[in-house]
C-alpha cells in the first residue's frame, strides 16, 4: 500500500498542530505557517487522489488497533481526496489574496489568532470529507462552527458580533439537531461506523422495523445539516454574515465551510442510508423542494439589494439551492451536478467576494451600488475578475456555471416526469434572474459620467490579490472547458460510497 494513504490523517493532525502553534507566534509568522499548511494539504492531497485513481477502489484507514466496528477509521476515495484538495487550494486562495482586508481590518495583536481559526477550519473540512464515523464528524462540526465564529468576529465591531451571534444561534440549532439524529441512529443500530450502519439499516428496512424511528433520524441529520450549510428558509443569517465579515472570511464561509456540510450530508446519505433507502423514504422530495424555493428566494433577494456584499450573500442561497436541488432529483445525475455544483460555488464565489473588497477599497470603502460607479475603471483587474466570475455564475460557455447548469438540466431528464418540468422552469427562471443582478452590477461597475478622470489602482499596489484572482479564473476556465475529466472521475466515485 502506498505512503500516500497516511497523507490524510498526517494533515489533519498537522492542522491541528498549526493551530495551536500558531497562538503563539506573530502575525507574519502564522500567516506564513498557515500558507504553508495549506498548500501542503493540497499537494499531499492531489497525490493522494492520483494514486486512487490508479487503485480503482476505496482504501479505509483504520486509525489505531482496533478494527470496526469498535475502532475509528477514515475511508479514501478518488472523490474525496479531490475534493479534500481542492477545499485546501480555495483556503489557500481566499487566505493569501484576502491579505490587504485582513491586515487592514483586523487589530495588529489578533491576526495570528485569525489563522489560529482557519487552521481549524482546515482540519474540520478535512474529517468531514474523509471520516467513517459519524460521532467524529459531529466533534468536527461544532469545532468547524467555532473557528467559524472565531473568523467571523474577530473583526470587533458592532455587525460582526452581532451576525456572529446570529450564526452561532442557528448553527447550534443545525447540529443539535443533526446529533439527535446521530443518537437515534445509534439507539437503533448501536453502531456509529458509516460500513455498519448501512448494513443494520438495511436489514432493518428490510424487516420493516422501526421504519418511523428511521424516518426521524434520517429527517433530524437532514434539517440539521441544511441550516447549518443556508438551505431556505434557514439562509436569513447569510447576508448579515457575510456582509460583515472581512472579504477572506466571507470566501471562507460561503465557498468552503457550507460546502463541507453539504458534502458531509452526501456522504451520510450514501454511505449510511444508501441511496435506495433514502430516495424511498421520500424525504429527498423536501430537500427538492427547498431546494428550488432557494433557488428563486435567494435570486429575488439578490435582485432588490442595494449593497454588493449583500446581494452576492444571498445570491449564495440561490446556489446552495441548486445543490440540494441536485440532491432531490433522485438520479445518478442528479448527484453528479450537486457534487460539481459544490465545486463551482467554492471557486467562484471567494473570487466575487475578493473583487468586491477590492472594488470597495477604490471607491473609499462603499459598498452601496449608487457608490461604486464607475469602481470598474478605479480597479480593472478587479472589475475584470468580478465580471468575470459574474458570467460563470450566470451560466455562460466555458464557464464551470455554464456546466453546473447543463448537468443539471440532464439531471431533470434523468429525473422522474414530475421533476423534469419544474427543474427546467426553475433553471430559466434563475438564469434570467441571475442575468438581471449581475448585469446591474457590471454596469454600475463600468458606467462613469463622461467628465469623470478615476485614479486607476495598480496590478502592483494590490500584490497578493492579482496573483489569487487570476488563480481562479484559470481554474474556472480550466473546469470549464475539461469537465469531462472531472465528471467521469464523479461518476466512477459515486458507486465507492
Amino acid at each position: 500500500m502506498s505512503f500516500s494513504v497516511n497523507f490524510p490523517l498526517f494533515l489533519i493532525v498537522l492542522s491541528l498542530i498549526s493551530s495551536v502553534v500558531s497562538s503563539l507566534l506573530s502575525r507574519k509568522a502564522a500567516r506564513h505557517l498557515a500558507l504553508t499548511l495549506y498548500a501542503l494539504s493540497f499537494t499531499g492531497n492531489l497525490i493522494l487522489f492520483l494514486y486512487l485513481r490508479t487503485l480503482g477502489t476505496p482504501v479505509n484507514y483504520l486509525m489505531g488497533h482496533f478494527p470496526h466496528p469498535w475502532g475509528n477509521e477514515l475511508i479514501l476515495n478518488p472523490i474525496e481526496a479531490a475534493f479534500s484538495a481542492l477545499f485546501s487550494l480555495v483556503l489557500f486562495l481566499s487566505v493569501f489574496g484576502g491579505k490587504l482586508p485582513i491586515t487592514e481590518k483586523i487589530a495588529e495583536n489578533k491576526q495570528h489568532f485569525y489563522y489560529v481559526m482557519t487552521n481549524l477550519v482546515q482540519a474540520s473540512l478535512l474529517v468531514l470529507v474523509y471520516t467513517n464515523d459519524l460521532f467524529t464528524g459531529y466533534v468536527f462540526i461544532e469545532i468547524c462552527t467555532l473557528s467559524s465564529c472565531g473568523i467571523l468576529m474577530i473583526r470587533e465591531n458592532g455587525r460582526t458580533i452581532l451576525a456572529s451571534i446570529r450564526y452561532m444561534i442557528f448553527s447550534l440549532i443545525g447540529s443539535g439537531l443533526f446529533l439527535f439524529g446521530v443518537i437515534f441512529l445509534y439507539n437503533l443500530t448501536g453502531h456509529l461506523l458509516m460500513p455498519e450502519l448501512k448494513e443494520s439499516i438495511a436489514s432493518l428496512y428490510v424487516t420493516g422495523e422501526y421504519h418511523l424511528p428511521l424516518l426521524a433520524a434520517m429527517s433530524l441529520i437532514c434539517i440539521g445539516l441544511a441550516i447549518k450549510s443556508g438551505l431556505c428558509p434557514f439562509h436569513l443569517w447569510m447576508a448579515d454574515t457575510y456582509g460583515a465579515a472581512v472579504p477572506a472570511s466571507s470566501a471562507i464561509l460561503s465557498g468552503l465551510i457550507s460546502k463541507g456540510y453539504i458534502f458531509f450530508l452526501i456522504k451520510i446519505i450514501l454511505s449510511v442510508f444508501g441511496k435506495d433507502i433514502f430516495f424511498a423514504n421520500g424525504t429527498h422530495n423536501v430537500l427538492y423542494v427547498l431546494g428550488a424555493a432557494g433557488i428563486v428566494v435567494g435570486s429575488v433577494s439578490a435582485l432588490q439589494e442595494d449593497n454588493i456584499f449583500r446581494m452576492i450573500a444571498y445570491s449564495s442561497a440561490a446556489q446552495i439551492g441548486y445543490i440540494y436541488m441536485g440532491i432531490g432529483l433522485s438520479g445518478t445525475i442528479g448527484m453528479e451536478a450537486a457534487l460539481f455544483q459544490i465545486l463551482t460555488h467554492a471557486m467562484t464565489k471567494p473570487a466575487l467576494f475578493l473583487a468586491c473588497a477590492h472594488l470597495s477599497r477604490s471607491a473609499n470603502n462603499v459598498k452601496k451600488f449608487h457608490n461604486l460607479q464607475g469602481a470598474g475603471y478605479k480597479n480593472p483587474f478587479a472589475g475584470f475578475a468580478f465580471t468575470f466570475s459574474a458570467f460563470s455564475m450566470i451560466g455562460l460557455p466555458f464557464t464551470m456555471g455554464f456546466i453546473s447548469k447543463y448537468l443539471f438540466g440532464m439531471g431533470a431528464f434523468d429525473s422522474t416526469p414530475t421533476k423534469m418540468v419544474p427543474t427546467l422552469i426553475v433553471l430559466a427562471i434563475s438564469t434570467i434572474l441571475n442575468t438581471l443582478y449581475f448585469a446591474r452590477t457590471v454596469i454600475r461597475l463600468y458606467n462613469k459620467p463622461a467628465e469623470t478622470v478615476y485614479r486607476r489602482t495598480g496590478l502592483f499596489s494590490q500584490g497578493c490579490y492579482v496573483l489569487t484572482g487570476t488563480a481562479f479564473i484559470l481554474i474556472n476556465l480550466f473546469f470549464g472547458i475539461f469537465a469531462r475529466s472531472f465528471i467521469a472521475v464523479l461518476a466512477a466515485g459515486l458507486p465507492l460510497f
